[in-house]
């Protein structure tokens, strides 16, 4: 065993080695002082005796018992439209007294587009080309002044998009909100490990890290403070959303309604699913408790039952969103399942060289916000349009692609604009959210004599 003089650093080495990752000392002998030091503070920082539970969340349970979740459909009916005005009325009314938060989860990269920058600063504007953190950003100064009202705008960021993201908001001078109520905090980070357990060197210095996960954001709440300022300031209910979502309806004030009027810990959006095999997990019970339903787990002749209707039996497809009640965040700390997933992981092998594995070398450990559920004792799931809430940036190419965003978007904008009684055309249209949040404030504002020709941006 590796001997040091100070007593704490020796009992993290010891601990090391009790844990069976004594290989990570491979390359002590050719370290620096200070590149020792950084390792034992590595070391000192991850819980090395959760690396069993990491490793056996890879022995998955064989069956499960699913059963679809009842939710809250789009009002057809009008009783259902009454009972939407009520919600609407009800979480109007918590936006104007500061009693919400809105949560953005901003820890990815954009590698997948190619792009090496944070993915909100990922430029997303039909016409303007702007940035995804400017879009909801401008949401909630929206919000602000349309309830005349505090909307604190947390952030979690990454060890990678922490420090760019904060320098992309002050150049952009926090887009117009108060920069003492835009606040970020950084997720946490999990150590990977390779098919045996051991933790990977990404080099002779430094371990092999990955962000815990959007369920690390009950975490993150906790360890920054953010949760006690929250509490402080008088915050009941934080809106939780993803930042490649440039539809995301922050703080939608029918959802919080429902959620409030049910007086729920925890409430998911959802969007019905386009078919059988759509890769995205369902909000449904499992085993009797509610749950997402991940499209890997669900069999395939669960997911292609239909109802008497037509419609699919599973059908509640999950576009994070929710809300989370402050109280049931306080209640107690949550453990939260890892998921782990076999994934290419850098690393330096035996001769300290530095690779690039070109099959899965290892795996990767997260949680996730939507495990949550199983601990709330009062949900409610909401349906909305996906054409209208959810059209997430993934890829270079597909649905996912930024030029089909571009597109739903333009589409979004424009069936506004039909519905005010404005002809369109074939080109790109943006409608800033400081002009109009919705069509309603929009056929308040509009000129319907509106003609353009070519592309078209209000703000």
């Amino acid at each position: 065993m590796i001997r040091v003089e100070d007593k704490e650093r020796q009992k993290i080495i010891e601990r090391v080695y009790l844990a069976g990752q004594e290989h990570l000392f491979r390359f002590w002998d050719e370290l620096d002082e200070g590149k020792r030091e950084g390792l034992l503070d590595q070391f000192d920082s991850i819980d090395l005796s959760c690396l069993d539970k990491l490793v056996r969340t890879q022995e998955k349970v064989s069956s499960h018992r699913f059963k679809p979740a009842s939710f809250i459909r789009i009002p057809g009916t009008g009783e259902e439209l009454k009972r939407q005005e009520q919600a609407m009325r009800v979480g109007e009314e918590a936006l104007r007294r500061g009693k919400v938060a809105c949560f953005l989860v901003a820890g990815g990269q954009s590698s997948r587009l190619g792009y090496e920058s944070p993915k909100g600063t990922f430029p997303i504007g039909p016409v303007t080309g702007k940035s995804l953190y400017q879009l909801h950003a401008q949401k909630i100064l929206a919000l602000r002044r349309r309830y005349e009202t505090r909307l604190p705008f947390y952030i979690m960021t990454s060890s990678s998009t922490d420090e760019p993201t904060r320098k992309f908001f002050k150049q952009h001078s926090f887009f117009g909100l108060p920069e003492e109520e835009v606040r970020f905090l950084v997720q946490g980070m999990l150590p990977s490990v390779d098919f045996e357990g051991k933790l990977i060197l990404k080099a002779k210095d430094r371990l092999a890290m990955n962000p815990n996960g959007h369920g690390g954001t009950i975490k993150a709440l906790k360890e920054s403070g953010a949760l006690g300022q929250m509490e402080e300031e008088g915050i009941e209910q934080i809106f939780y959303f993803q930042v490649d979502n440039p539809l995301a309806k922050i703080a939608d004030p029918v959802f919080l309604g429902y959620h409030l009027i049910r007086e729920a810990d925890m409430s998911c959006k959802v969007v019905r699913k386009r078919e059988p095999q759509e890769k995205v997990g369902v909000i449904g019970y499992i085993d009797g408790h509610l749950g997402l339903i991940e499209y890997s787990e669900l069999p395939h002749s669960k997911a292609k039952e239909k109802n008497p209707d037509g419609s699919l039996k599973f059908e509640a497809g999950n576009i994070a969103i929710h809300i989370l009640s402050l109280d049931f965040i306080k209640r107690k700390d949550y453990d939260l399942p890892y998921h782990p997933a076999h994934k290419k992981i850098p690393f330096v092998d035996e001769k300290g060289i530095f690779r690039q594995s070109e099959e899965p070398n290892g795996i990767k450990f997260e949680c996730f916000i939507f495990d949550l559920l199983i601990e709330a004792e009062k949900s409610i799931i909401m349906e909305v349009e996906r054409k209208e809430e959810f059209s997430p940036l993934k890829d270079r190419q597909g649905p996912g692609s930024p030029e089909a965003v571009k597109r739903n978007m333009t589409n979004l904008y424009g069936s506004w604009l039909k519905e005010v009684g404005v002809e369109i055309s074939k080109g790109s249209i943006e409608i800033s959210p400081l002009y109009a949040l919705d069509k309603e404030e929009l056929l308040e504002k509009i000129d319907k004599n509106l003609r353009f020709d070519g592309e078209l941006y209000l703000e």
